[in-house]
């Protein structure tokens, strides 16, 4: 068994977090080395008495090849820190996953990775701005990261979908049962799209409550910036912006109805730093991402079609606001900004600021 074999094993036993992990294998100088201490070793290192019987049970029972025959049946890659291919903004962190399980495929144009969240029970106002900010940033070709999860994630990785657009998403459960179960086929279509589900904890393993924080700093972590779109004050979405900030990351607010409770966070946020965005111009300007986009890929995230011509066709005439082009095409607005944000990058259309575009 190589190292890496040696550090997906001691991450299987959940009971160790990342930073116990990391302790173990420079004290002992591997993940090989860890794994094969003795009791003794472990109690002498400061190790309560009770966790160490427990690793030491599982241990002994631990199947090395059934472990990574049942990873590769079930199409599950992993991941370790060492590795050349994983996600570049999780390297540096203190807290950064020691391994990672992977359904899909990680790119190393996920270093351009936004993550949008908030509340599970949005309103009207957080859906229709999800998606119209989650797919402009799709069409300019940017990874979306959120958590699968009803409301504001769900949306944000749906409206990505539409437009072509690429999306990770993190589990606090392992990522061989999608979660929550009614979602799965939200993420089975995020991986069939080139995208990845991705969480720390090993295959079996279901979602508890005390497993969302760890999963929100994997969120964080995995991208440039975080947007928060709604939620209350006591909530997930303010776990995961203060997972931000303390990884140095910039947090953009959605400012909303001052009377909405789920309008509280984004304002908290806002007062004590946050950056406020109402724009998908506010945050490229802020991160200053260098998008770099060619044709091809371009034409793979939205392929000519009758439908990019009818926007055309309407546009032929005069100049209008989004709000009417969606009108007059029968589609949704934020399917409408979408596509009509990778026609731009393609030169056909121009945005001229306040919601109007006009053909080239």
């Amino acid at each position: 068994m190589t190292d890496r074999e040696y550090l997906a094993a001691l991450t299987s036993f959940t009971p160790f977090g990342p930073a116990r992990i990391k302790l173990l294998s420079e004290y002992f100088g591997s993940a090989k080395e860890a794994w094969g201490v003795s009791g003794k070793e472990l109690v002498e290192i400061g190790m309560r008495q009770e966790l160490v019987g427990k690793f030491l049970d599982y241990r002994d029972s631990f199947n090395f090849k059934n472990y990574f025959n049942r990873l590769k049946e079930r199409k599950i890659d992993f991941i370790t820190i060492k590795d050349d291919d994983y996600p570049e903004n999780l390297k540096g962190l203190t807290d950064a996953p020691r391994v990672l399980y992977v359904r899909g495929k990680i790119s190393k144009n996920d270093v351009n990775a936004i993550a949008i969240v908030g509340s599970r029970k949005m309103t009207s106002y957080g859906r229709e701005v999800t998606e119209r900010i989650s797919s402009e940033l799709a069409g300019y070709g940017i990874t979306i990261v959120s958590g699968l999860a009803f409301g504001v994630d769900l949306a944000a990785h749906k409206s990505a979908l539409e437009v072509g657009g690429r999306c990770i998403a993190v589990l606090a459960s392992g990522v061989d049962t999608i979660t929550p179960r009614s979602n799965a086929w939200l993420g089975l279509k995020i991986i069939s799209s080139g995208g990845a589900i991705v969480s720390e904890f090993p295959p079996g393993v279901e979602a508890q409550r005390h497993f969302f924080p760890f999963r929100n700093r994997i969120i964080s972590g995995l991208s440039k910036a975080v947007i928060v779109v709604e939620g209350m004050i006591k909530s997930g979405t303010i776990h995961t912006a203060k997972h931000a900030g303390e990884q140095g990351r910039t947090v953009f607010a959605v400012p909303g109805q001052i009377t909405s409770p789920m309008s509280e966070a984004s304002h908290y946020l806002i007062k004590n730093g946050a950056k406020m965005v109402t724009s998908v111009n506010d945050i490229l300007e802020e991160l200053d991402l260098e998008l770099k986009v060619d044709k091809d890929a371009v034409e793979k995230i939205m392929p000519s079609d009758n439908l990019e011509k009818k926007l055309i066709d309407i546009l032929a005439q005069e100049q209008l606001h989004i709000d009417e082009i969606g009108r007059i095409s029968g589609l949704k607005v934020s399917e409408v900004s979408g596509k009509l944000t990778v026609m731009e990058l393609k030169g056909m259309v121009r945005n001229l600021g306040g919601g109007i575009f006009k053909k080239i």
